[in-house]
């Protein structure tokens, strides 16, 4: 890759703590958590020491409230992509996150490895499953590679458009992508990391 990339999951939000999910269109206002605020201060902090040259951002609230943090801090703006957006979630958007997840089960009893397999690839009703998410941040990622060269690039976004990176950058097969989910390997609230 001609850039180096730098993850960031934004801090602690609203959803994070109530327990739903909020996709776009966001339904209710769902900010950083004072928890939240304070772990985007630390990876702010963090990052400062890196010498960083572009900041894109998800443009849903607690990302976009993560990278101002960030920008502050680091003395550069940021720019907002809709590609790194949480997955779609359609007609479940705004539902606890208890209730949606059985859709993907097909009403049958499944393993979580059949599950995710299933999330990966069936969209939820008016979503995106996560195949379609990977599709688009292989589209920021192949842009973003062909606009920029020697660069130090933060990416805040969520749990999952996240994984799906690391996903493609290391081509990870779909078993590993789910055990990484499975295994509550994926980046948490407020972390920063090396791609």
């Amino acid at each position: 890759m001609k850039n180096t990339y730098y993850l960031v999951r934004h801090g602690e939000s609203l959803k994070n703590v109530e327990g739903f999910e909020s996709s776009w269109p966001e339904k209710r206002r769902v900010p950083l958590t004072e928890k939240g605020i304070r772990e985007a201060k630390a990876v702010a902090i963090e990052i400062k020491k890196k010498k960083i040259d572009l900041i894109f951002s998800s443009d849903l609230l607690r990302t976009k409230q993560t990278a101002e943090i960030i920008a502050k801090e680091s003395g550069i703006g940021f720019k907002e992509d809709k590609r790194l957006r949480e997955p779609g979630l359609g007609i479940f958007n705004g539902l606890s996150n208890k209730k949606y997840g059985v859709f993907w089960n097909l009403g049958k009893k499944l393993t979580p490895l059949q599950h995710y397999r299933n999330r990966y690839r069936v969209p939820a009703p008016k979503g995106e499953s996560y195949k379609d998410v990977e599709e688009r941040l292989k589209s920021f990622i192949k842009e973003t590679e062909r606009r920029y060269k020697g660069k130090n690039i933060i990416i805040v976004s969520h749990a999952r458009p996240l994984t799906l990176l690391e996903k493609i950058v290391y081509k990870h097969s779909l078993e590993k992508f789910v055990r990484i989910i499975m295994n509550k390997k994926e980046i948490k609230t407020g972390e920063f990391k090396k791609l």
